[in-house]
């Protein structure tokens, strides 16, 4: 493969993962709409999920009747949320490095895959303290196990690409 091939292939996947990371950020805004939303398809006629995942509706109304209090009552409290929303969005940024010049800034990547390692003792220490039930905790860890795909792909690519003696040119506006 030519190192201009190399670098468009790179550059796809860290597209596709920055959209993700992006996706994943602003979804985190209206949690209280979002929620209603499941519910509603979830308890729907046409829905399996009450007769065959209960725990999952019941989970579910759980969580939006919480997030209704919270909004109703303390509705700061959602501004957790928010930030988190906000840091996905950040890191989605500090991903334009590696587009940029790739070998230079592997060390996002490191970053990337560092973070998504640590999704899974977060999940597992805060999960049971924040009495979250364990087949939703298994969920969140699923997060960084497929979050850290991309990332592994990328960084092969880039050490392909820095053994080719790869040169920075001009990135594509």
């Amino acid at each position: 493969m030519s190192e201009r091939a190399l670098l468009r292939r790179i550059r796809v996947w860290l597209v596709v993962f920055i959209v993700c990371l992006v996706l994943s950020g602003l979804t985190a805004f209206p949690l209280v709409t979002e929620l209603h939303w499941a519910e509603g398809l979830l308890k729907s006629s046409a829905s399996p999920a009450p007769e065959h995942f209960p725990a999952l509706t019941e989970w579910i109304t759980r969580v939006r009747t919480g997030l209704d209090e919270a909004d109703a009552s303390y509705p700061f409290v959602l501004y957790g949320t928010d930030w988190l929303a906000f840091a996905h969005l950040v890191i989605a940024v500090a991903f334009y490095g590696p587009y940029r010049d790739p070998v230079r800034n592997i060390w996002v990547i490191d970053f990337g895959m560092i973070a998504c390692a640590g999704i899974i003792p977060l999940a597992l220490i805060c999960g049971p303290i924040r009495d979250i039930p364990f087949w939703w905790t298994v969920i969140d860890m699923s997060f960084g196990v497929f979050g850290v795909i991309p990332l592994l792909v990328v960084r092969r690519m880039i050490k392909r690409l820095e053994a080719m003696g790869h040169v920075p040119a001009a990135v594509p506006a």
